[in-house]
């Protein structure tokens, strides 16, 4: 078993490493492989709050400005021409964080970065507007890549989180508060969650987050992975 973490730990490190040229590329900025990174990819719709993060603007500053258990965030992935507000919130966490040396925003968001993101961060945050995701298949990837979910309890998450084991989990705002309203509490949420669970554990607890990474690529590929899902048709349609 340590064998098996200490080859996660050499190979993740090695990704995290090819993924901070692509920062330092693109942005200019040095990113440091011992810190912390949260990254939030994928398509650039509305609903998926982009910028959910940063709503509470001193507290996320709070949140990049601490030294004691420092972060660094990456953003990546394509707006729609046509979506307006997606184009809007793209542009402004761009405008927002290019003074800071721990976040950046990445463009050519293809397979390749894809991958590269999926394989190189600590974090895949997800945190959509509730029943509004689908799937999120991007986060399934993730945890096959080694990277622990922080996520609301949408989309595929809720048939493969056991919170605390193998992911984080935002809790939901009621759904009878305003969308305003909604987006405040699921930011305090958020936070709450990144300075008292996921902040602590990685940096006080590594035996803790090795354990989060391995239940999470134990839970994922067989409940996940195509071969499931085609023996379940073939199941389901021929016997």
């Amino acid at each position: 078993k340590n064998n098996q973490v200490s080859s996660i730990q050499k190979r993740k490190k090695e990704m995290t490493s090819q993924l901070f040229k692509e920062v330092a590329n693109q942005t200019g900025k040095l990113f440091d492989e011992n810190v912390l990174t949260i990254v939030w990819a994928r398509r650039f719709a509305a609903y998926k709050r982009a910028d959910l993060l940063m709503k509470d603007w001193e507290r996320f500053l709070k949140l990049l400005n601490q030294t004691e258990m420092p972060i660094q965030v990456i953003w990546a992935g394509k707006p729609y021409p046509e979506d307006t507000e997606a184009n809007y919130v793209f542009n402004e966490i761009i405008r927002k964080t290019k003074a800071f040396g721990n976040c950046a925003v990445l463009v050519g968001y293809e397979l390749g970065l894809s991958a590269m993101l999926k394989k190189g961060s600590d974090v895949w945050l997800n945190n959509p507007k509730m029943y509004c995701e689908a799937s999120g298949t991007s986060g399934m990837t993730a945890a096959m890549n080694g990277c622990v979910n922080l996520s609301i309890p949408d989309g595929w998450i809720p048939e493969f989180a056991i919170e605390d084991e193998n992911c984080f989990i935002i809790k939901p705002a009621s759904n009878e508060l305003s969308e305003v309203d909604r987006d405040i509490e699921e930011n305090a949420n958020l936070m709450s969650v990144l300075e008292n669970e996921v902040l602590p554990t990685y940096y006080h607890n590594p035996a803790k987050w090795n354990e989060l990474i391995q239940n999470g690529l134990k839970g994922v590929i067989p409940a996940f992975e195509s071969a499931r899902m085609v023996k379940e048709y073939y199941r389901e349609m021929y016997n």
